[in-house]
């Protein structure tokens, strides 16, 4: 059986009720088929920390004690850790020491790991099954007193918790709810790419002896040596990731120790078995596959050719299901999607009475194509143009699994409606969602409005997105009656949608706005 050597290395200053949570975690790993030695730099200034750290014990391995400096002040308080530039470069070289040991002793990985930290026992043997290079466990800390808790991991920059493309421009609205779906993300069990971590982090031998290093990059102003370490490590071709499959707990403060006591006595919630897979076990930052999924009816003659024609400019791959057309909708879906694959589906009698069977039998066939991204839009919806340039941005990042877009209802070709009963513009609906094959999919059961997606997709992280989608079905008024007439006859009590609404719909006098480009 294989034996990795593990290091774990961690500067100490720290005050004793909180180190002697920090040593116990460690002495509560488990360390099958792992032989682990420690390496401990003593920057206490209280006796009774150092007595505690000289008298750690562990029999499995060796324990080293190197002495630091003391030199600089450090305060930590109620309100937060006040840290010094000086302290900062002090405290990477400590941990650069630490590196260059792991390297020169021939260590398989160094665990780096801050002594306010405690871990799930499980954490060190989950993260090298990972097989990952550099990757932390994820811990939250409220880094105020009056703040929520916050990921010690993020996504770019200083502390960027949103992805967006280089020279994307997004609306404050985008990225408060690019945030939220990060931070949403980060509470699913699994693994994923960052752009930023620290203070508990595993790197391998492969990465200790590429260069990787806390020293500062003299000709970047990013504060703290854990952003000079992470752009290193990035511009030496390292990925970076986090787990989030056993979180750590982190005593920022003493107050805090009840918190950890709570965390302690519910370990055993976060059992998971080696190798389990996530819920979201599909989070490819790259190369992210589109797949349209449409249902058809008769639509050879209104806006299916204009709808297709723009959206073959940025799908990978389409899935059509006919619910058996009486016209040459089929015949305009493989001529104008030449050039992709195609997977077309026609049933031999329409079923659109039931819509929840049409939509299950849409999504089954596409879910059989291995989707990575599916794009669910009818034969009357239409993205506006910008889209061709920006869906590639959407699709081709880690953390989001559907994006929520705002519908406008055309009454004509260059004006919307809006009243009372017509604002679906005003909302954010799913047009576009990341297949996750190991996700319990759930519809909302009903023969009528029962949605294009299944109803539990926003258990999953998303995002809103400023891009529109032009609704052209009730642009024409043969179109309008047409749609009266069938709700009236598949919901003449409004048991599934608003009679009101219904009713409205042949309003003579609708109240219209112009599109604006």
């Amino acid at each position: 059986m294989l034996t990795y050597k593990i290091l774990i290395g961690s500067p100490i200053r720290q005050k004793p009720a909180i180190l002697t949570e920090f040593l116990q975690s460690l002495l509560r790993l488990e360390k099958e088929n792992i032989s682990v030695d420690f390496l401990f730099i003593d920057d206490n200034e209280l006796e009774e920390s150092r007595k505690l750290l000289n008298d750690f014990s562990c029999q499995l391995g060796k324990i080293e004690i190197i002495k630091g400096d003391k030199v600089n002040q450090y305060l930590c308080d109620e309100g937060s850790h006040h840290w010094q530039e000086a302290l900062i470069w002090k405290v990477a070289e400590y941990k650069d020491y630490m590196i260059n040991t792991a390297a020169a002793k021939n260590y398989d990985f160094l665990f780096l790991i801050d002594s306010d930290i405690i871990l799930h026992p499980r954490t060190l043997m989950h993260l090298i099954s990972t097989q990952k290079d550099i990757i932390s466990e994820i811990f939250w800390t409220k880094w105020k007193p009056d703040v929520p808790p916050l990921p010690q991991v993020w996504v770019s920059d200083q502390y960027n918790l949103f992805y967006r493309a280089r020279n994307q421009e997004l609306s404050q609205e985008e990225a408060n709810s690019r945030i939220n779906g990060f931070l949403h993300c980060l509470q699913i069990p699994g693994i994923y790419e960052v752009g930023g971590l620290g203070a508990c982090t595993l790197i391998s031998q492969k990465s200790l002896r590429s260069g990787v290093s806390f020293k500062e990059i003299s000709n970047l102003s990013f504060w703290g040596e854990d952003r000079h370490f992470c752009i290193r490590a990035e511009a030496l071709g390292f990925k970076l990731f986090v787990d989030t499959f056993y979180p750590a707990f982190h005593i920022y403060r003493e107050s805090e120790l009840d918190g950890a006591l709570n965390y302690k006595e519910t370990l055993q919630r976060f059992t998971y078995p080696y190798g389990t897979i996530s819920a979201r076990s599909n989070t490819k930052s790259q190369g992210n596959k589109l797949t349209l999924a449409m249902l058809v009816r008769n639509e050879a003659d209104r806006y299916l050719p204009q709808v297709l024609k723009h959206i073959i400019q940025y799908i990978d791959e389409a899935v059509i299901l006919d619910d058996a057309s009486e016209d040459n909708t089929v015949d305009v879906c493989r001529n104008i999607l030449q050039g992709i694959p195609l997977h077309l589906v026609s049933n031999k009698s329409p079923g659109f009475h039931n819509e929840i069977i049409l939509r299950k039998q849409l999504w089954d066939v596409t879910v059989s194509t291995n989707p990575d991204w599916i794009l669910c839009l009818d034969a009357d919806e239409v993205f506006e143009d910008r889209a061709k340039n920006e869906i590639g941005s959407l699709i081709n990042q880690p953390y989001y699994d559907y994006y929520a877009f705002r519908l406008y209802d055309f009454w004509s070709p260059t004006h919307y409606r809006e009243d009372k009963y017509w604002e679906a513009h005003k909302y954010y609906r799913n047009f576009l969602i990341r297949h996750q094959p190991h996700f319990l999919y759930k519809w909302q059961e009903s023969p009528l409005h029962c949605g294009r997606f299944p109803a539990n997709i926003t258990d999953l992280p998303g995002a809103v997105s400023k891009l529109r989608v032009k609704h052209l079905g009730w642009a024409a008024p043969e179109d309008r009656l047409k749609k009266y007439q069938r709700y009236m006859k598949q919901d003449p009590e409004g048991k599934y949608g608003i009679m009101e609404q219904y009713k409205s719909i042949l309003d003579p006098q609708p109240n219209l706005v112009e599109w604006e480009k």
